[in-house]
């Protein structure tokens, strides 16, 4: 039997023992969205008519139950549960997978309707008269799940508890371990250490509460998604992660997930919980959940070089962490940058074609042939590839010329003399040493460097158009 046999088998097995008066499974469809979880539609065909469910599974390449936040599958479906208990919208769980049923670590619940992708959410006409409502009903909701007890729940063995120093650190740590040169990491990370907040409460903390992890509809939020990052912690730390702007989509204008402002999102929570969030609280958290997005990246793409986590998105999202840079960038060393232009033509040299005109017929392949003949996945990743592509075809056309630029500004800023990499990490080490962060070109340093990758890898994002 073939492995996506096996795998119906299996789902349909679980089906019958779940679902009173089941007769088959009709289809059972993997969606595009979610960079660490598989997440299905499943159909069912019941004697009472169709049911539709959402399976919630660890990717086969990961081993054991935990997924990118170290929580179990199975601990995420009691957060669902206690959530929908103190009135928190989200699906209903049907059940936990066990081992036995050879599906791997998950849970089944509802399949609920709604628009969860966040570039819609925030652009859709379908949703213009709610979207004013949202940053108020965010603050509400956030109140709730900071209220909720989790101890009476039994989950305090279940759940990490980690201080926002440690936070910082561990975070810091884990980008270490890549053993990667990336000043403006270790840049950030010494800001955060030399801002940590006063006496931080502790509550029950979502971890990704966001937009892309919202259920909309016209009458408001239905569903809070993707408990997979869930501790215990300062609860602050969900506003701020709510106010990155990776989760604006374009929108940097809003800057609560796009489509709201922070003083609605602040009084909503206010109602709730009494507590007033001060501007360097809310700072904090967004200069940590930029830092911690563009370690999380990094990461991402490192699982798919050792083979971990072969995905072909993967690769793309490690360069997203130019994205989130430059977001620390602009919160706390703001200033001008002068991002370069892809002026030159792609045809300019003397071979023919040049590689980077070669890509370009094979981006316009896979985007205006390709992607519409597929299935919605199959588009997606057809999309992705030339998502790649196009980030090569910038390397080879702006890569010199900045890597040059570079070399040079570090040439005075270390002292040193080396090739670009040995100054990256002359710089690294120094930060990591005791170079004060005032040090004299170093924020004009970072700044250049940071827009510079990110015109690589993804000129269009806002935090480019908006520095200075």
């Amino acid at each position: 039997m073939s492995a996506a046999g096996e795998f119906s088998t299996r789902l349909e097995a679980v089906l019958a023992r779940e679902l009173p008066g089941f007769n088959s499974l009709d289809s059972c469809q993997q969606l595009t969205a979610g960079a660490s979880q598989e997440t299905y539609k499943i159909t069912a065909v019941c004697n009472t008519g169709e049911r539709q469910l959402a399976l919630r599974r660890s990717p086969p390449t990961l081993a054991g139950e935990s997924g990118v936040g170290g929580i179990k599958l199975s601990t995420e479906a009691k957060l669902f549960q206690l959530a929908g208990e103190a009135g928190i919208p989200g699906p209903a769980v049907l059940c936990v997978l066990s081992e036995a049923d050879g599906l791997g670590a998950g849970f089944l619940m509802d399949w609920l309707e709604g628009e969860s992708l966040g570039q819609r959410i925030v652009r859709t006409d379908d949703l213009a008269s709610i979207r004013p409502t949202l940053a108020h009903s965010c603050g509400q909701i956030l109140g709730r799940i900071h209220a909720l007890d989790w101890q009476s729940a039994n989950l305090q063995a279940e759940l990490p508890s980690v201080d926002p120093m440690t936070l910082v650190n561990q975070t810091w740590a884990i980008y270490r371990d890549l053993n990667v040169p990336v000043p403006m990491i270790d840049y950030s990370w010494r800001w955060l250490l030399d801002n940590l907040p006063g006496d931080s409460p502790t509550a029950l903390v979502h971890g990704d509460f966001r937009n892309g992890n919202l259920m909309v509809t016209p009458q408001g939020i239905k569903a809070v998604l993707d408990w997979e990052l869930a501790h215990i912690g300062d609860p602050i730390r969900d506003l701020g992660w709510l106010c990155v702007n990776s989760w604006r989509f374009g929108r940097s204008d809003l800057p609560v997930g796009g489509f709201g402002e922070i003083s609605d999102l602040l009084a909503g929570y206010r109602e709730v919980t009494g507590l007033e969030v001060s501007d360097e609280q809310l700072k904090f958290w967004q200069v940590f959940g930029s830092f911690w997005w563009a370690v999380t990246t990094l990461h991402m793409a490192s699982t798919w070089r050792t083979g971990e986590t072969p995905s072909l998105e993967r690769p793309v999202i490690g360069r997203r962490s130019s994205e989130a840079q430059m977001d620390c960038v602009n919160l706390i060393i703001p200033g001008p940058v002068t991002p370069p232009q892809l002026e030159q033509s792609i045809a300019q040299g003397t071979q023919l074609p040049m590689p980077a005109e070669m890509l370009a017929g094979v981006i316009d392949f896979l985007k205006e042939e390709v992607a519409p003949t597929m299935d919605s996945r199959g588009s997606f990743l057809a999309k992705v590839s030339a998502n790649s592509l196009q980030i090569a075809q910038r390397e080879l056309t702006l890569g010199p010329d900045l890597a040059a630029a570079e070399l040079q500004r570090l040439l005075t800023l270390t002292q040193q003399s080396a090739d670009l990499d040995h100054l990256r990490w002359a710089l690294v080490e120094k930060l990591r040493d005791d170079l004060a962060l005032d040090t004299t070109g170093l924020a004009q340093h970072l700044r250049a460097t940071v827009a510079g990758q990110l015109a690589i890898d993804q000129p269009r994002y806002s935090a480019l158009t908006t520095a200075g």
